[in-house]
Parts: structure tokens; C-alpha cells; sequence
């Protein structure tokens, strides 16, 4: 800390924020979890700090961890999704929960489509296939995306811009959002069974919540069409494993990309890592150094509007 008194601490479940998000919080000390805190760690780091704010970057905030600081004043999720936060306890203790909406649409839109793009024309298992001498140039056939369909579950911020590039590449939009009141040229609203029906790709971008927990299981991955592909760059608990992986073994589906998983960090030895027809990758969809700061900014500027319009309220509640 400098000379200058701070207003209180925040701590970050992470090593580091990007500098223009440190830059926010400059009338904060900031205080680091390290990257994988565990929930005895955040308590600790609670109690002998008694932060007014937390920003997670890495696992999440228990009811343990809040009652841990009586003091704590708001939640802020260094990204969109808030399920590693309990917000139901959080909001029972009069703390805000935040998330930086929108701040990695665009990272995460783009590694969706390096995963469809990938799952379509097997470019994994292309690549592999060269390294070990063979030219299957007479055997592949790829799969065209041009007028074929792709349904969307949920349709914000990053759906949205997952339904642009679809357009644009002339595929048919199916869109299922219980939340959405219109979509834009090119785009159907429908529900989640005729996505399931209709999809050659279904691309998942929905958060978890008690309620859509496994909604890709055995049940409904038999509803799909023979040969779609399925991409995840939500949550992992959106789908059930084990389903997935006989999908994918029986030729139900032709491939899948997945960027979140049920338990993370994704922990060898696991099942899918056998799966020839999966394409992988370790939850890092909105990791560029854009989104770094978008996050990071968006964070700290939710830390700082709750900080500052409790701390106004106080003020005026303050008889002159």
C-alpha cells in the first residue's frame, strides 16, 4: 500500500487484473487469491482482510466465504457466468452480485465458430492424419454449412453473434431463449424441442442453473439428428457426459467441440480424452487480451458503481 489511506480492500481470485482495471480500483488495495483458491483459502484471506468487495477470476464464493466478512458488500465475476457464486446466499445477505456482461462475446463467438469450423471439416483429425503420412484427399468428405441449420441456445450477447456469422455463411438460425422477445433478420425463435429436431450443429451459450443442469442427456441427444455436431462454450454441467460420449461413439453424432466440462480443471485421466470424434479445449473461450481487459475492466467497474452508490446512500442518510 502507499501512504494514502485506502477505502478498503478487494480481493481477486487470481495473480493478477489488467492494468486499466487496477487503474479503476486505485482507491482500493487490491489483494490476490492466487489462481486456484481453494474455499478455506478464501475464508482466511476474508477474515484477515475484511474486504468490501471480491472479484472472481478463478472458483468461486461460497455462503461460508460471505459470512466469513460480515462487511462484504459486492460480488463482481470477472466474466458472465455467475453459477460458482452462490447468489441466493449472497442476495439473503444483502450482497451484490456482477457480472461483466458482454465484456468476452466477442472471443467467445469466435472460439464457437474454431470449433463448429473444426468439427466440420475434421481438421484435427486431418492434421493428425498427415503428421502419420497419409493423403486422404480420395476418402473425406467434409460437412458443407451452407443452408444447413444451427440452433442456438440462448441468444444474448454471445448467441447474437454466433447468429451473425451463421447468416452470413447462409446457414438457417434457430434460436431458443425463454428470455428473447425478437431476433433479427435470419432468425427463427423456437423452442428448445425443435432445435433439438432440427439442428445439423447445436451450440450451447446459456448459463447453468439448477433447472437446465444436464438438459444434453441420453433423452435428448436421441432427438437429434444422426450425424450434428455439438458445441459447448458455456458450462460443462449443460450437458451429461456420459451421454455425450455415447453419442459420439455410436456415430449419433459426428463430432462435438467442448470448451467447459462438468468438473474443472478438466483432470487426467477422463473418459473424453479416448474420444476420437471431440475436440477439446480448456475452458478458454473468452481468453484473448481484449477480453483480458474487458473482463478485468468491466469487474472493477461493477465493484466501484456498488461501492460508491452505497457509500452515497450512507451519506445522505447522514443528518445534516
Amino acid at each position: 500500500m502507499s501512504g494514502v489511506a485506502k477505502k478498503g480492500v478487494v480481493i481477486v481470485t487470481g495473480v493478477d487484473l489488467a492494468p486499466a482495471a487496477v487503474a479503476i480500483l486505485r482507491d482500493y488495495e487490491l489483494v490476490y487469491a492466487g489462481a486456484k483458491p481453494t474455499e478455506d483459502d478464501m475464508v482466511r484471506l476474508s477474515q484477515q482482510h475484511q474486504p468490501v468487495g471480491i472479484i472472481v477470476r478463478y472458483g468461486g464464493v461460497s455462503a461460508r466465504v460471505m459470512d466469513a466478512n460480515p462487511g462484504l458488500r459486492v460480488i463482481s465475476k470477472h466474466g458472465t457466468g455467475i453459477d460458482t457464486i452462490d447468489s441466493q446466499a449472497a442476495q439473503a445477505r444483502g450482497i451484490a452480485v456482477k457480472a461483466a456482461a458482454g465484456a468476452n462475446a466477442p472471443a467467445v463467438a469466435e472460439h464457437t465458430w474454431a470449433l463448429v469450423m473444426a468439427c466440420a471439416k475434421n481438421v484435427v483429425g486431418l492434421d493428425a492424419r498427415m503428421r502419420q503420412g497419409h493423403w486422404d484427399k480420395s476418402t473425406h468428405k467434409s460437412l458443407e454449412l451452407q443452408g444447413r441449420t444451427i440452433g442456438l441456445v440462448g441468444f444474448g450477447a454471445i448467441g447474437r453473434r454466433v447468429a451473425a456469422t451463421a447468416v452470413s455463411l447462409g446457414m438457417q438460425v434457430l434460436a431458443y431463449d425463454p428470455f428473447a422477445k425478437e431476433a433479427p433478420a435470419g432468425v427463427q425463435l423456437a423452442d428448445l424441442e425443435t432445435l433439438f429436431e432440427r439442428a445439423d450443429v447445436l451450440s450451447l451459450h446459456c448459463p447453468l442453473t439448477a433447472e437446465n443442469r444436464h438438459m444434453i442427456n441420453a433423452a435428448s441427444l436421441a432427438r437429434m439428428k444422426d450425424g450434428a455436431i455439438l458445441v459447448n462454450t458455456a458450462r460443462g454441467g449443460l450437458i451429461d457426459e456420459q451421454a455425450l460420449i455415447a453419442a459420439l461413439a455410436s456415430g449419433k453424432l459426428r463430432a462435438a467441440g467442448l470448451d467447459s466440462f462438468e468438473k474443472e480443471p478438466f483432470a487426467a485421466p477422463h473418459p473424453l480424452q479416448n474420444v476420437a470424434n471431440v475436440i477439446l479445449s480448456p475452458h478458454i473461450g473468452g481468453v484473448t487480451e481484449d477480453a483480458y481487459v474487458a473482463m478485468g475492466t468491466g469487474a472493477a467497474s461493477n465493484v466501484l458503481a456498488v461501492l460508491e452508490a452505497q457509500a452515497a446512500q450512507t451519506t445522505q442518510a447522514v443528518p445534516a
